[in-house]
């Protein structure tokens, strides 16, 4: 992508904030307030700026959003994080959806990059709901024609939509920070549990072949945010242990799996996952976990309170502006990753 100044050479012509093909289509990329840091990397990444947005709440909670500029015939990306004010952000992206379908914009895509209520993806028990559900049909209702997401908790969740949905992969950010830090002939990477294994068979790909452990937990599905680590199933002893997962929330699951991964003998621990929402005493687990390190993004801000001196936290914007791009020139985001393995290999 180009800057937003024009050039003689230059395809794009911009007379709004965005980017504007000549004679085609013109890119737009706006932002809620969840995550105001992420989506103006994403904007710089693609050689544009954020379409200004006046947002605020009324006395008595209500929000209201208005879009500054026409989005009359635009390709909108609406950026949104999802952490703290959940339910208010949800409600926020909502009515930018609707704000920007009212604007006449041609095409509205949602990128949320911690997908909301994403571990609600199936029933447990009789008369529960399926919120994961929910919110595609909600975000489908105020007017997205698409959704990007990254690394959702249940690859299913991308038929909840009725439309094209983006599902991006911070593996490659990941691996590759991971392969700077390990010797990968005496690494192993670790899923924290056996619904992970798919994910840590990609991993070990990545990382030359490294041999494959999980760990085995139960859960009580009555008690949310509680699991019990219970032993590794692998070989871990002498080596460098990569546990990786989706999400970390209370980091009760993880800081079981280092305990029992070092418990086997691992002669160190690394912890790499994409989404950090590290609710109550996440930081404090992480921190005296034992791991020598821990890798999260930026797909939901991390405030300086959540941090500790072990901790790295990996930008995804550049995967984002990608796919952006990719979609708003009618490319292949699935070609993206592709061509990311191929590099490695």
């Amino acid at each position: 992508m180009t800057n937003a100044e024009e050039t003689t050479e230059s395809p794009y012509d911009v007379h709004v904030t965005g980017i504007h093909k000549k004679g085609e289509k013109h890119l737009v990329v706006a932002a809620g307030r969840g995550h105001q840091a992420l989506a103006h990397d994403v904007a710089k990444a693609l050689g544009t700026d954020l379409v200004p947005v006046t947002a605020y709440d009324f006395a008595n909670g209500e929000i209201y959003v208005r879009f500054e500029e026409s989005l009359r015939g635009t390709d909108v990306f609406i950026i949104q994080s999802f952490e703290g004010l959940i339910n208010q952000q949800i409600m926020e992206a909502l009515i930018m959806l609707d704000a920007a379908k009212r604007a006449s914009a041609k095409r509205i895509t949602i990128v949320v990059p911690s997908y909301p209520y994403a571990r609600q993806d199936k029933k447990h028990k009789g008369r529960e709901p399926i919120s994961a559900r929910l919110m595609a049909d909600l975000f489908t209702t105020a007017g997205a024609d698409r959704i990007m997401s990254v690394d959702l908790h249940a690859s299913q969740t991308q038929g909840f939509f009725d439309g094209p949905v983006d599902h991006l992969v911070a593996m490659p950010t990941l691996c590759d920070y991971v392969h700077t830090k390990v010797d990968a002939s005496n690494a192993v990477i670790v899923s924290p549990d056996a619904g992970r294994i798919k994910v840590a068979e990609q991993w070990a790909a990545r990382l030359g072949g490294a041999p494959l452990a999980f760990v085995h937990k139960t859960r009580d599905i009555t008690r949310p945010n509680e699991t019990a680590s219970n032993r590794v199933v692998g070989d871990v002893a002498g080596r460098t242990a990569v546990i990786v997962d989706d999400l970390i929330d209370t980091a009760g699951t993880i800081a079981g799996a280092v305990r029992v991964v070092k418990d086997a003998g691992a002669k160190d621990v690394i912890i790499a996952a994409t989404h950090g929402v590290l609710s109550g005493q996440a930081r404090e687990r992480l921190a005296n976990s034992g791991a020598c390190e821990v890798i999260l993004t930026d797909t939901v801000p991390i405030p300086e309170e959540k941090r500790f001196d072990t901790l790295t936290v990996l930008s995804i914007a550049p995967v984002i502006a990608k796919a952006i791009a990719a979609v708003f020139n009618d490319g292949s985001v699935t070609k993206l990753f592709e061509e990311q393995g191929a590099e490695k290999k």
